[in-house]
This record gives C-alpha cells, sequence and structure tokens, in this order.
C-alpha cells in the first residue's frame, strides 16, 4: 500500500524481456548468437599470429574459416591469401576407421611420438554433428587430453555439419591454415561412418584405416571404397583377441592383393593434388 492507501501497481508484466517468450523462444534466440561475435582482429593481426605459430590466433583463423557469416568468410580468405606463398609443406596424414577402433588414442600415442621427434603435429578431429540440432559434442579433443596440454600440438574439433566424406566442409581450409602456423604433421581424424570416407584421402598424402578383430571386413576390403583407398591397413585392439586379430589381417592382406596401390591411384586424380 502507498502512503494516500491506493494500491501500487506493479508494471506490466510485459515490459520484461522475455515475460511472454517460452523457454524454447529464448533458446532459440541465444542459438543465433554467432560464436565468433567477438571484434574483428582485423587480417593483418591474424596473419602475424600465424606466422608467429600462435596457437590462438590458429583457432580463430579456423573459426572464420568455418564461419557461414560472408564477413568472416572473406577474413579467412584474405588470410589465406596472405600465409599461403611461405606456409611450410606439411605430412598430411588422415585416419579413419569405424566408431570405437581406437582413432583418439592411436593418435594421441602418434602425436606425443612426433613431438619427440621434434615435429610439431596439429589433429583436425571431424564429429559428427546432429541431423536434427545440426549441433556436434566435439569431444575429440577430451580424449587426447595430454597432446592438447603440449605447447608444441595443436588439436581442433570440428562438427562435419552434415558433409560425407569423413571430413567437415572446410578441412581443406584448416589444413591451409596449419601448415601456415608451422604445423609440420597434420593428421586428420575422421568421423567414422564406414566406407564412405573418400574424401579424407583425397586431401592427404597417407591414409591409414584402423580395424577391429572379427569385424567381418574380408568381403568389405574387395569393395570399391575406402578400404581401397587405404595406404595403410592396422588392426587394432589385438590385444583383446590375438587369434581373431591374426585372421582379420590375413582377410584383409589376401584382399590387397587384387586391389591397385592406392597412392598412385589417389595422387594421379586431380582430387588429390595439394
Amino acid at each position: 500500500m502507498t502512503k494516500s492507501g491506493a494500491r501500487k501497481t506493479l508494471a506490466p508484466a510485459t515490459e520484461t524481456p522475455f515475460a511472454n517468450s517460452s523457454f524454447l523462444s529464448v533458446l532459440r534466440m541465444l542459438s543465433n548468437i554467432s560464436a565468433v561475435s567477438a571484434p574483428d582482429e582485423g587480417a593483418a593481426a591474424l596473419i602475424e599470429g600465424l606466422r608467429r605459430g600462435d596457437r590462438r590466433a590458429l583457432a580463430r583463423a579456423i573459426t572464420y574459416a568455418e564461419s557461414t557469416l560472408p564477413e568472416h568468410a572473406q577474413l579467412a580468405s584474405r588470410v589465406l591469401d596472405a600465409v599461403l606463398p611461405s606456409a611450410a609443406q606439411s605430412l598430411r596424414l588422415a585416419i579413419s576407421g569405424v566408431p570405437g577402433a581406437g582413432k583418439s588414442t592411436l593418435i594421441e600415442a602418434l602425436g606425443q611420438h612426433l613431438i619427440t621427434q621434434g615435429r610439431r603435429p596439429a589433429v583436425l578431429a571431424v564429429d559428427p554433428s546432429s541431423p536434427i540440432s545440426g549441433g556436434a559434442i566435439l569431444g575429440d579433443k577430451t580424449r587426447m587430453e595430454r597432446l592438447a596440454t603440449k605447447a608444441e600440438a595443436f588439436v581442433r574439433p570440428s562438427p562435419s555439419a552434415g558433409r560425407v566424406g569423413g571430413i567437415a566442409p572446410h578441412t581443406r581450409e584448416a589444413i591451409l591454415l596449419c601448415e601456415a602456423a608451422g604445423f609440420d604433421v597434420v593428421i586428420v581424424e575422421t568421423v567414422g561412418t564406414g566406407q564412405s570416407e573418400i574424401a579424407a584421402a583425397q586431401i592427404t598424402d597417407i591414409f591409414v584405416l584402423l580395424q577391429i578383430p572379427g569385424a567381418g571386413d574380408e568381403l568389405q576390403a574387395m569393395k570399391k571404397g575406402v578400404l581401397e583407398l587405404a595406404d595403410i591397413l592396422v588392426v587394432n585392439k589385438a590385444d583383446v583377441d590375438a587369434r581373431a586379430a591374426e585372421h582379420t589381417a590375413r582377410d584383409l592382406s589376401r584382399s590387397r592383393r587384387l586391389q591397385s596401390p592406392a597412392s598412385t591411384a589417389r595422387r594421379s586424380s586431380p582430387s588429390g593434388d595439394r
């Protein structure tokens, strides 16, 4: 009650921003906020950072390259045009395999070994995107916790955004940016969904395919597709069932004799040119 005795009226609920908005509407509003809405640092700052090998500048440059905003794509294009002439050539390695084959574990061990050899590895891990929400968990980096903390390494998860072929829409640009930042081994971890991951083979020098014992790939190895394009076949998790692992390795070896060398076939194709 007020001093005059009249009841104090409250402001209408419609004056509050979200009073008439459902929780879903609020979530939609938040989802429209760009993940790269920070002020534009400018192409010059990113170029300078990449040439110094700054991992933060590299992460920002990849974010701009992956952005759907036209102004961000233009900025990323200017950065790439500037750094490509001086970018070092790296060894590009793709590692694929079915989910649970141990790709992340292998990559972390390989990356740490490369660091002991004086190399600077960069890992581009592609995670599957939800066909409903379009989002991705991007959890591969958490499975490479030790490698991700190394100053000599760079680990970047990216969503597949519904693209088939095992890579993200801008994996090629991310590889070039990693090379511009001085990383001399770039490892692409594919989504890991099966026979269709041939795009990863077309943009890398070596394509490694992980197999697990008893997966029934004897006939699959005779099909056209990802198994035919593999440069190296690895039967992982042999400690679980050594006998089954040996059987799988023999089957794959017999099938490979019927196929042409993957590297020669792939690198003679225009889509595999650097």
